[in-house]
């Protein structure tokens, strides 16, 4: 499981991501599931620029939910969360074939993440209830583009080989128990 960016500018406070509530709440069972699988969990933290919201070690740098010991945060500066990264290593080091991402901003950092990870022949699940965005300012000629929206075309960019669910109810971590050389690889 990739938790994309669940940091606090984003999902609290004043500058939260409209139906940041619902999000965690989603996100909340998602992580419940995984970890009650033993499945592995990658919190992936975006490093903003000075000033912006996602400001490295300021209070909306810091990650919602508070990671498990075993569980890893890899921070990165791009929005695809393999570019620069040891996401590609850590996921080769559990055998993992197949993802389910969530997470912050549905256009940018979770659909270039699930981008890449379909480029690099993952199976790769998006529960919509689980990624949010905010809402798209008009820009010349256009309308305002309300965030629930710009969240369910990203699902739509994605093309056919991504696995979209309504919720994240439909979304079950197994281990598979072939044998003991597979024993970290989950289906989802």
């Amino acid at each position: 499981m990739i938790v994309v960016d669940m940091q606090n500018a984003f999902v609290s406070g004043a500058e939260a991501v409209p139906a940041s509530k619902q999000l965690i709440d989603s996100i909340r069972i998602l992580l419940t599931k995984a970890r009650s699988a033993h499945a592995p969990v990658i919190f992936l933290q975006n490093d903003g620029e000075i000033g912006t919201l996602d400001e490295p070690y300021q209070i909306g740098w810091e990650l919602f939910f508070s990671p498990q010991p075993n569980e890893v945060i890899i921070r990165k500066s791009e929005d695809d969360g393999f570019k620069g990264t040891s996401l590609q290593q850590i996921l080769d080091d559990h055998n993992v074939k197949s993802l389910a991402i969530c997470g912050v901003l549905s256009e940018m950092c979770v659909a270039a993440t699930a981008r890449a990870a379909l480029a690099r022949d993952y199976a790769v699940w998006l529960p919509h209830d689980a990624h949010a965005t905010y809402d798209v300012p008009a820009g010349p000629g256009s309308d305002s583009v309300p965030a629930a929206l710009a969240a369910r075309v990203a699902e739509w960019s994605l093309g056919d080989e991504i696995m979209i669910c309504a919720s994240v109810d439909e979304i079950v971590f197994m281990k598979q128990e072939k044998d003991s050389s597979e024993l970290n690889n989950f289906i989802i």
